[in-house]
């Protein structure tokens, strides 16, 4: 028998190359999951919600009345340690709420796992609008509400990176970045409609707007489908047909269909092989999970420490010492720039690429923050702080903190989500996207409750710890941060597996893509017994 033959007769049974990918379908064909990966998304609105306007909240002259300390004049003000646990406790929540919140997305589904922490979120949001004077009160209502949020910072891009066709999974997970920079932006503009009451609609009507939007999403929820890996993996795969054909806008009885099935279930029965997951593997290096826990909890405190909270969180702050007479409106300023840059990341990020993206713009946002703390340092006063400021100077550091954002935006905000979202085996996702989004809180936590404290006593000069961090963050992502542009989510685990350097990463040839030639020489010696056997 020739080699011919027995290649053509016999490895017909035994491929060397594994299955071509389903071939890309039209950008329309797309168009119910883009939507579908947006309505799960709006849980980044409640994020973006909070984080909008509380920093104008502990600013409101009624808030202060009720919650801050006396001064011996007889007037209220909020000092920096309470205004800092009012403001970081929240992340705390989240970050608690990031850990032990996400195992109900594995017992119950992503979604019964999201309608659970929006429920714990109204109850922090009962809590705080029912406070009269009690600042402990809405302290723990904030708490309350951070567990909720946690869980939702979890399990909102791990839905959406269940649902997104693999092409288009970076541009959807994106989204949720998206909607947080939506309530950032409308949170700013809550907080400039109600500042010129004065009594306590100032903050209410922010956190009753809170209260709305949760029952929106829980209304969402209804309408979208399952994640089809889930249903895969407690072994009901009629239902993922059935989540894969909504979600594909075909048949259930399309071949595309069977066939995804047939490819997420032949995953997540290699991964039930490995056993039950456990804590404990999170640290495990033989399937290269630590590596990528390690490297999800690096990423997400590097997007914290590029000192984007610095001015999300205390913006309307801020911006007063730089001498403006209506610090809202820069607020919503930066709001605007915020949002609409982020558009810009629904492109790059699946286009351009995630690393270059993330070493380009954190580059440019060394440069503005150089720029920034250095004309607040040297030109800001020029007659000593408290004796008036430079309108130039006040107007430099604003535009260079808009471009900033702009930056920020479209870079380091979304993608280290994305990354989170697509770089864990299923089997410990939910555990490694717990562990990773809690670096990401508590570093919030730590950034939001020292800032007061630390640009209390050196201004402007904080600027420069977050240029240190921004350089750190460059090398960081070009040693150990992998492009996974394109890739499915099981790519991304072979990938892994075969050791990739992190910077030879865009060159490498997924398995669908490559070419086997066979060696006719090599094979006859020693590759296959097969050969004698026919000859």
């Amino acid at each position: 028998m020739s080699y011919e033959d027995f290649r053509d007769n016999y490895l017909l049974d035994y491929p060397l190359a594994p299955p071509e990918e389903l071939p890309k379908k039209p950008l329309s064909d797309y168009i119910v999951a883009c939507i579908l990966s947006l309505a799960v998304a709006f849980g980044g609105f409640i994020t973006g919600w909070d984080t909008g306007t509380i920093s104008g909240i502990v600013a409101q002259e009624d808030f202060i009345q009720r919650f801050g300390e006396r001064r011996s004049n007889g007037s209220h003000h909020l000092s920096n340690a309470r205004t800092g646990i009012i403001v970081s406790l929240f992340n705390i929540g989240c970050a608690v709420g990031g850990i032990v919140l996400s195992r109900v997305g594995d017992k119950f589904g992503r979604k019964k796992g999201l309608m659970v922490v929006i429920v714990i979120y109204i109850v922090g949001v009962i809590v705080q609008i029912s406070t009269q004077k009690a600042w402990y009160q809405y302290f723990i209502g904030r708490v309350v509400s951070g567990l909720g949020v946690g869980g939702i910072a979890v399990l909102c891009p791990m839905l959406i990176s269940e649902i997104s066709p693999k092409h288009l999974r970076g541009t959807c997970i994106s989204f949720y970045q998206l909607m947080i920079t939506a309530g950032i932006f409308l949170g700013y503009c809550t907080n400039y409609g109600t500042k010129d009451y004065n009594n306590s609609v100032q903050w209410r009507v922010p956190l009753g707007l809170s209260f709305a939007w949760a029952l929106i999403m829980i209304v969402i929820l209804f309408f979208v489908p399952e994640s089809p890996r889930f249903l895969c993996e407690i072994n009901d795969p009629e239902k993922a047909k059935r989540s894969i054909a909504k979600i594909h806008n075909v048949s259930v009885k399309d071949p595309s269909v069977q066939t995804e099935v047939d490819l997420i279930m032949s995953g997540v029965e290699s991964e039930k092989l490995a056993g039950s997951a456990s804590w404990r593997e999170l640290l495990s290096t033989r399937t290269k999970v630590r590596q990528r826990v390690i490297m999800g909890i690096m990423i997400l405190m590097l997007q914290q420490l590029t000192g984007d909270n610095y001015f999300f969180y205390y913006g309307t702050i801020v911006f007063r010492s730089v001498g403006l007479n209506d610090s809202f409106q820069t607020s919503i300023v930066f709001g605007v720039v915020n949002f609409f840059s982020t558009f810009f990341a629904l492109y790059t990020v699946d286009n351009v690429g995630r690393r270059l993206m993330l070493l380009w713009a954190g580059a440019a946002m060394t440069a503005c923050l150089i720029i920034y703390s250095s004309v607040g340092v040297t030109r800001l006063w020029p007659h000593g702080e408290g004796n008036g400021s430079s309108k130039g100077a006040g107007n430099c550091m604003i535009v260079f903190t808009s471009f900033y954002i702009f930056c920020y935006a479209m870079s380091w905000a979304p993608i280290p989500w994305v990354l989170v979202a697509e770089s864990y085996p299923i089997r410990v996702k939910s555990k490694c996207m717990a562990v990773s989004a809690a670096s990401n809180w508590i570093w919030g936590f730590l950034i939001s409750f020292f800032t007061p404290f630390i640009t209390s006593s050196i201004n402007f000069y904080y600027g420069y710890v977050f240029v240190g961090c921004l350089v750190f963050s460059w090398f960081y992502v070009f040693f150990f941060i992998p492009e996974t542009k394109g890739l499915s989510l099981e790519e991304i685990q072979t990938l892994w597996d075969e050791g990739v350097a992190p910077w030879k990463s865009a060159k490498w040839v997924r398995p669908s893509k490559r070419t086997y030639d066979y060696d006719l020489e090599k094979f006859q010696k020693d590759e296959n017994p097969w050969y004698k056997a026919f000859n």
